[in-house]
């Protein structure tokens, strides 16, 4: 964390100075934000860090989420939180899942372990897979829109009544909004509207599109219960295949009492829907332990119970492009989250693929409505995101059905753990990378860093700070600010001073594209924020020497900011440069856009490659009069 850079202030440093423009039209803002769920909540906390963007969020509930359905925290969604600054936070509170069991049947009656395995396969993430309730995460996101410049808040009691597009004005989308429980009805223009509410969402419905799938007919059962039992690894993710009682999955939760149950139920005819069953937490407590035996399961108190039919169903579109809602070449509709896509929960991916929606479109908001990327820009959420999704949903379904097989043999068995482990890196939100596009650079040199696929998520790694010879992660230096980050990985021998090749990139980058892309007045690294690493030991260079673009001047005192510059780490945490694959006599220049995704690999001399994309993605900054 980093202030004072404008003068000393006491107090939280996490607590951003309030904006001026805080008490906005609330009539007419840049951004609606429909829904406050992950993907609305994620969308908020991201465009709140701009002063310069006026967002409302509204919610059709009357206040904060109290008990969530969702609980799985991905890995890659950790890293996320990283960026937001509560990561932390999650890992203190959370479970963290460590190892997975595969139970099958027992060739004597009852069921026995077939196989333990680690849960996330080493170096996947620096961040652990947890458990956690998504009421809490919600309370994260809250407190950070608080903090925030815009001091953004939600308003509760307030549910979608009609969305249409008047083209020609400022504010084209108009939002009429319904006062629930005593609340006043509005009317609320918007630059842009995001649909975050869920899979009966009302902003989809008024796009024209619909969730496209179909159901598994399979019906499960979910609790999370309190129980007394002897079953050795009720404190770890278990995988259960019984002989002819069904399946089911453990999911211990954060406490150290709670468990999460899935529990495979009977197969639903054609005419029936899950609330037909009538499930309620005596079927299912008798079922789990008809699965568990020969086992005692003692529940001693049910926190909460469902029933759910498995289906996988997607959107065509996340943006209202060839739709019913007409705004021209570029969208000014999106939808996020369950109003999108829906997945089977057994594999978690409901609110942390939500997340990830609205983290890959709230930057792209940003960068428009602040005049730093032409708006073509937002055509690419859709294309990248409904992509991921439709890919998610096809593997999801087949998961879902190996897990529900019947009369399984040892090679299906056998199956379906290696299935299960490879579900571990999608769960894990590893898994995705994005195709060349606007946003990511066709044509790059993967050989210098064949460890950093460009289009896939920035993979940190361990590194020492020269300035203080602070060990800390590279990635984290990503933050949910909208801003993108060049990392220079120095090749072998050069220590930073002029004439080599960091230096001369430090050089062609501060005073090219760089320059180009800043307002005069801002910081240096407003737009683009430029980093380097080196293969020395911390003690084995000169700060001093570093390039001026490594150390710029920044704030109203025109304070140096030290924090630019990385060294290898040679204590045994590992290697930057082995573990993701830099070549170390050339190095490497690697361009990550704000969303953590690498965008593209390049060598450190091909200044003018990566200056062309990001001309073709950035605007240039207006000159002062």
């Amino acid at each position: 964390m980093q202030y004072h850079y404008d003068g000393f202030h006491p107090g939280d440093p996490s607590v951003k100075p309030q904006a001026k423009a805080a008490d906005f039209d609330r009539s007419a803002v840049d951004v609606l934000i429909i829904g406050c769920g992950p993907a609305g909540l994620t969308l908020a906390a991201q465009l709140a860090q701009f002063s310069d963007i006026s967002t409302r969020i509204v919610e059709r509930k009357s206040g904060p989420l109290e008990m969530g359905q969702a609980d799985g925290i991905a890995c890659r969604s950790m890293e996320m939180f990283e960026a937001f600054g509560f990561a932390d936070r999650v890992k203190k509170e959370a479970y963290w899942v460590n190892e997975t069991c595969f139970w099958r049947p027992a060739q004597d009656g009852g069921i026995a372990r077939a196989d333990r395995i680690k849960d996330v396969e080493d170096d996947l993430s620096e961040m652990p897979h947890t458990i956690l309730s998504q009421a809490r995460v919600h309370d994260f996101f809250l407190e950070e829109m608080a903090k925030a410049p815009s001091r953004l808040t939600p308003d509760y009691d307030l549910e979608l009544d009609g969305l249409h597009i008047e083209n020609g004005g400022t504010h084209p989308v108009m939002a009429q909004l319904r006062g629930l429980n005593g609340a006043a009805d509005e009317v609320v223009r918007a630059k842009y509207v995001v649909g975050c509410d869920g899979a009966r969402s009302a902003v989809r419905k008024a796009m024209g599109l619909r969730l496209e799938g179909q159901s598994a007919r399979q019906l499960w059962g979910v609790m999370d219960v309190l129980a007394i039992t002897d079953f050795p690894d009720i404190r770890l993710k278990c995988a259960i295949q019984s002989a002819d009682a069904g399946s089911m999955l453990i999911i211990p939760r954060e406490g150290g009492t709670m468990v999460r149950l899935y529990i495979e139920l009977d197969a639903l005819k054609d005419d029936e829907r899950a609330a037909d069953r009538n499930v309620t937490s005596d079927m299912l407590i008798q079922r789990a332990g008809a699965i568990l035996s020969p086992y005692r399961f003692e529940v001693k108190e049910v926190v909460w119970c469902s029933a759910y039919e498995i289906g996988q169903r997607v959107s065509a579109r996340f943006d209202n492009l060839g739709g019913v809602l007409i705004s021209g070449d570029d969208p000014h509709v999106f939808i996020a989250g369950d109003a999108c896509h829906t997945h089977s929960p057994k594999a978690g991916q409901g609110m942390n693929v939500s997340m990830a929606d609205t983290f890959n479109l709230g930057w792209k908001l940003a960068a428009v409505l602040r005049g730093q990327a032409p708006s073509a820009l937002l055509k690419s959420y859709s294309e990248e995101r409904q992509a991921k999704a439709q890919e998610l949903i096809d593997f999801d379904r087949d998961m879902a059905k190996l897990f529900s097989s019947k009369d399984r043999k040892s090679s299906d068995e056998a199956t379906f753990q290696a299935y299960f482990q490879k579900h571990g890196r999608y769960t894990a939100g590893v898994e995705t990378r994005y195709d060349p596009s606007l946003v990511i650079a066709r044509g790059c040199d993967q050989s210098l860093a064949a460890g950093l696929p460009v289009g896939a998520r920035f993979h940190s790694g361990p590194v020492i700070r020269l300035a203080d010879a602070k060990p800390m992660q590279l990635g984290h230096v990503v933050r949910a600010d909208g801003r993108w980050r060049v990392i220079l990985f120095a090749p072998e021998g050069d220590t930073g001073v002029a004439d080599g090749a960091v230096a001369d990139a430090c050089e062609a980058l501060s005073t090219g594209p760089i320059t180009k892309v800043t307002t005069g007045g801002a910081d240096r690294d407003a737009v683009i924020d430029l980093r380097a690493v080196f293969q020395q030991g911390h003690r084995q260079l000169d700060l001093g020497m570093m390039p001026a673009a490594l150390r710029p001047s920044k704030g109203r005192l025109g304070l140096t900011d030290y924090e630019k510059i990385f060294c290898a780490d040679h204590s045994g945490a590992g290697d930057v440069f082995d573990m993701r694959g830099i070549d170390r006599q050339r190095g490497a220049m690697v361009l990550v856009r704000p969303d953590q995704f690498v965008t593209g690999v390049y060598s450190l001399s091909n200044h003018a490659g990566l200056s062309a994309f990001l001309d073709q993605v950035l605007l240039p900054a207006p000159s002062l009069p």
